[in-house]
């Protein structure tokens, strides 16, 4: 006789449950993650900062583009919300992105945390994402993790220095002052 696993013991959702939820959700392999609710006023600064720097910076790519948190379907059973992203390609979908961003920045908030850093991590990395910048507003540090070969390697902690990101599409290197999203 088959057991049961606890994952088993859970209701299991779709994609067609998710657009008819109010609130802020996420999806993983079936399972639902509640949002915090708003996030506070700090981790929007943050999430602003992110997104105008990453913004002046790829003004002259017309491959990559500079996103807020939008939904990203990986799957019927998985959608998910990053808080910043780069993506180097066209979407498909308006409502929804279906191929993996380029960067992804996750700004740790204490209801999010955990799922950031554990079951994120390993979904990230799983679907392919060149970099993963998990930012921690407590510590003033970010972590800054580069696929390959398939698995995450931590390139550094940074606080108020810079780092250099390769986009292949753009044909540069995009150089990101991590001093610059604490203001």
């Amino acid at each position: 006789m088959k057991s049961l696993s606890i994952k088993d013991a859970y209701p299991r959702y779709s994609y067609d449950d998710y657009v008819n939820w109010e609130g802020r959700w996420e999806l993983i392999d079936g399972i639902v993650y509640a949002m915090s609710p708003m996030p506070l006023i700090e981790h929007q600064s943050i999430s602003g900062n992110i997104y105008e720097q990453l913004r002046e910076i790829l003004k002259e790519c017309s491959m990559c583009k500079a996103l807020l948190s939008v939904d990203w379907k990986i799957g019927n059973e998985t959608i998910v919300q990053p808080d910043n992203l780069v993506i180097c390609h066209k979407p498909r979908n308006e409502a929804y992105l279906t191929k993996a961003p380029v960067i992804i920045f996750e700004v740790l908030s204490k209801s999010t945390a955990k799922k950031d850093t554990t079951v994120k991590f390993k979904l990230y990395q799983f679907e392919g994402v060149k970099y993963y910048i998990i930012v921690d507003p407590d510590e003033k540090i970010t972590k800054v993790f580069e696929l390959k070969d398939g698995r995450y390697i931590k390139v550094g902690d940074f606080e108020d220095e810079k780092a250099t990101f390769k986009l292949e599409k753009c044909k540069k290197e995009l150089e990101f002052n991590f001093g610059r999203i604490w203001d």
